[in-house]
C-alpha cells in the first residue's frame, strides 16, 4: 500500500555564508536539541516526526488514512439522579473512569440524566460539570421518582440520537440505572453482544427466577431495551396514556406497557449477576459479591460503595509514594 506523508512544516532560517560541512551540521544540531528538550513527551515528539512506529496525533493525520472501526456494539447508560446529588455523581465517575477498558468493539456511553433545574445555585454548579465532564442530560419535565420522569427519559432518546447513527441505530441498547448501582460496564457489554437487538427486555426479573409470569417486572437497579422498543415508547398510545399508574413503581408500569403491547418478548433475567448488596436476611435479588457482576445495586453510603470497590480491586493500580501512605 502506498504510504502518503503530510509535507514538514515549512520552516525558515536565516542562514550566514559558511562551508558546506557548516551548513550540514546546522539541522543535525537542531535534531539533537529537540530531542533532548522533549525526550520524556514521547508521543508529542512522535507528532512532529513523520513515519514513527507510532501513529501520529489526530489533528496531523493522514486524510487518506482509514480511521478507528465502526463499534459493532452501542450502548447508552442513563443513570437517573437528582441535580443537587453532586458528590454521588463525583463519585460515580471515579468509579467508572477507573474500570477496564471494554474488551470488545463496542461504545458505552454513560450519563447522568436529571429533569429541569429549578434553582439558581442547580444552574450554576450543574453548568460547571457539563463544562467540566459533559456527562449530563437535561430532561424537559419537573424532578420527580415515580411521576413519569421514565416516561420522559425513554421517549426523549430518538428525538436526541435519531440521525446520528450514520445509517443504523444511534445505540443498539438504552439502560435505565439507579445512581446507587454499580455497572460493571466491560461485564454489560459482553451480555449483550450475545443478545437479540430487538425486542429486548434485559435486567433482574421480579418475581425471582419467574420470567415467565407475564405480570412480572424487571427491577430499577438497572435494565436494558432494545432501541425499537424505546422508539416504540415514543410513537405507541399505550405508555403516552398511562405514563403512571399510582401507587405502582414506574418500573412496574413500564414492564405492563411491554405486556400490554404484545413487546419485549425477548426478556433475559440477569439472575444471579444482578443484585443488591447483601445484607442480613435480605430479599431473594441481595447476595453476596460473585466474580461475574453485572451490577451491584442499593450502594447507599460510602462503606457499602468501599466494599464493592474493594471486592473489584479498583483501586489495584494505586503506585507508591511518598505523598502518601494507605495501609
Amino acid at each position: 500500500m502506498k504510504k502518503h506523508h503530510l509535507p514538514a512544516p515549512e520552516i525558515s532560517f536565516v542562514l550566514p555564508k559558511a562551508s558546506t560541512a557548516a551548513f550540514v551540521l546546522l539541522p543535525m544540531s537542531l535534531i539533537a536539541v529537540i530531542f533532548l528538550v522533549v525526550q520524556r513527551d514521547e508521543m508529542w515528539l512522535q507528532s512532529l516526526v513523520p513515519g514513527g512506529c507510532e501513529p501520529r496525533r489526530s489533528d496531523l493525520a493522514d486524510p487518506a488514512a482509514a480511521g478507528p472501526p465502526e463499534p459493532e456494539l452501542r450502548i447508552f447508560v442513563g443513570i437517573l439522579t437528582k441535580p443537587e446529588t453532586y458528590e454521588r455523581r463525583h463519585l460515580l465517575r471515579n468509579a467508572y473512569a477507573l474500570q477496564p477498558s471494554v474488551s470488545i468493539n463496542a461504545r458505552v456511553d454513560v450519563r447522568f440524566v436529571l429533569c429541569n433545574l429549578t434553582k439558581e445555585e442547580q444552574r450554576v454548579l450543574v453548568a460547571l460539570e457539563i463544562l467540566r465532564y459533559d456527562d449530563i442530560v437535561i430532561l424537559d419535565c419537573g424532578e420527580n421518582l415515580n411521576d413519569g420522569k421514565t416516561f420522559t427519559y425513554f421517549s426523549s432518546m430518538p428525538k436526541l440520537f435519531n440521525g446520528t447513527g450514520g445509517g443504523r441505530p444511534p445505540y443498539d441498547y438504552v439502560l435505565k440505572a439507579d445512581d446507587d448501582s454499580y455497572i460493571r460496564v466491560d461485564a454489560l457489554a459482553q451480555t449483550l453482544k450475545e443478545m437479540p437487538r430487538e425486542d429486548l427486555y434485559m435486567g433482574f426479573y421480579i418475581p425471582c427466577k419467574n420470567i415467565s409470569d407475564p405480570d412480572g417486572w424487571m427491577t430499577g437497579m438497572a435494565y436494558a431495551l432494545s432501541w425499537d422498543l424505546v422508539e416504540w415508547i415514543l410513537e405507541s398510545e399505550i405508555p403516552r396514556n398511562n405514563k403512571v399508574h399510582h401507587p405502582l413503581g414506574e418500573d412496574v408500569v413500564l414492564a405492563y406497557w411491554l405486556r400490554d403491547g404484545n413487546r419485549g418478548k425477548n426478556r433475559v433475567d440477569m439472575n444471579p449477576r444482578m443484585y443488591d448488596i447483601y445484607y442480613h436476611n435480605g430479599p431473594c435479588y441481595s447476595r453476596p459479591f460473585i466474580p461475574d457482576t453485572i451490577v451491584v445495586h442499593r450502594l447507599k453510603d460510602y462503606p457499602r460503595w468501599a466494599a464493592t470497590l474493594a471486592y473489584f480491586n479498583v483501586t489495584q493500580g494505586l503506585k507508591p509514594s511518598k505523598l502518601y501512605h494507605i495501609h
